[in-house]
């Protein structure tokens, strides 16, 4: 995996089959990786099953189904549209309930989130793949040979990475792949896996602050303006006179009254927009490490560290898990409450990479050899993916 190769799959139009290739690509890195540091799960590594995940969401597996169920059985949600429709027809409606609350559903489309939702994680799955990825490949290619520590070669390759903060500066990368560096010679076996976990957790708060506008996207994607759906509402339920709806509704709004036909179309948007909300985090805040463990992200993991990760000894690492782990020696408090908000994001995934650093199930394969081979051809594998 090269560089070059890393741009080509970035640049794949589809992205679904861009998605899988991806996740192939991480696969990929990731073994490169462990050939030089050892069985020990670095960042790509995680990266495989992570853009796995993130590709159900982008071809919206089971979303649309879940969607529907939610909007099927809620109150809330029946009640809502029952009263638009209602209010509709004492403004004038010449249409039956029924067809009144088809098009009232049709209007508000609550679908539509999802395909926001998956153009939102996929493009944060590209934006990562072409920047960390890419470094992944460029730094198996020119640090990759080396047999012994060599600090002009090492120096090349940082000084390629731009200094500063994320989201534009790369200094966690700076660092991050100067400690994977550093843990290739280490001889220390619990020296090499801090160092190692300490890299990970670096390129993961580089990673997850840059996601941050595309995670936000996808989890508000349900979040519309009522004022657009008003007049779509009007324009579905009032095919011939619409026009003299939206006067009505217009004056009254002048004078400063709110008619019920106003409230019952932002109470319906209220609702859909809960429900949207509610399926997307569910789905949005899980991840399957493998076949061997599939995690919740808003509850506490439930294993244990890894001897070598335990006490911590490594002075950097301590350093920045103060910072970003309010409780830096357990997994206690680790489930994220809101995967919106960047620190309870990171605290999880510092917490997730230190529990799971040495479980070889992480290095199993993505995909299957046949579904590889339909993918090698640009076509779609069958399910399951």
């Amino acid at each position: 995996m090269t560089p070059e190769d890393v741009d080509r799959i970035a640049g794949v139009a589809d992205p679904i089959i861009r998605n899988l290739r991806i996740t192939q690509a991480y696969h990929e890195l990731s073994a490169a990786a462990a050939t030089r540091i050892g069985p020990l799960a670095n960042w790509s590594t995680y990266a495989t099953w992570a853009s796995k995940q993130a590709g159900r969401t982008i071809r919206q597996e089971d979303l649309q189904r879940a969607l529907e169920a939610a909007f099927r059985s809620s109150p809330a949600a029946a009640s809502a549209a029952g009263e638009v429709a209602t209010e509709a027809g004492r403004l004038g409606a010449d249409i039956p309930l029924g067809a009144s609350l088809a098009s009232v559903w049709a209007v508000v489309d609550p679908a539509a989130a999802l395909d926001r939702a998956s153009t939102a994680v996929a493009r944060g799955n590209r934006k990562v793949f072409e920047e960390i990825g890419r470094e992944f490949a460029r730094f198996e290619v020119e640090c990759g040979p080396d047999t012994a520590a060599n600090e002009d070669t090492l120096a090349r390759f940082v000084d390629a990475l731009r200094p500063g903060d994320p989201p534009t500066g790369q200094d966690y990368l700076r660092r991050a792949f100067s400690h994977y560096y550093q843990a290739r010679f280490e001889v220390d076996p619990v020296m090499r896996a801090q160092l190692v976990f300490l890299a990970n957790v670096e390129i993961g708060f580089h990673e997850q602050t840059r996601l941050q506008p595309e995670i936000t996207e996808a989890l508000d994607a349900g979040v519309v303006d009522p004022r657009d759906v008003r007049d779509r509402v009007v324009t579905a339920l009032f095919p011939q006179g619409g026009w003299l709806v939206r006067l009505r509704l217009f004056v009254a709004r002048l004078t400063g009254r709110r008619t019920l036909f106003d409230s019952a179309i932002d109470a319906l948007v209220v609702e859909a927009q809960r429900l949207v909300r509610r399926v997307l985090t569910r789905h949005l805040m899980s991840i399957d490490l493998g076949t061997a463990v599939r995690l919740q992200l808003g509850t506490d993991l439930g294993a244990g560290f890894p001897p070598s990760l335990r006490e911590v000894v490594l002075p950097e690492l301590r350093d920045l898990l103060d910072r970003i782990d309010p409780t830096p020696d357990s997994p206690r408090d680790s489930g994220a409450a809101d995967w919106a908000d960047l620190d309870d994001r990171v605290h999880f995934i510092a917490d997730m990479f230190r529990c799971f650093a040495e479980s070889p199930f992480l290095f199993d394969p993505p995909f299957t050899p046949a579904q590889l081979e339909r993918l090698g051809a640009g076509e779609r594998p069958d399910a399951p993916l």
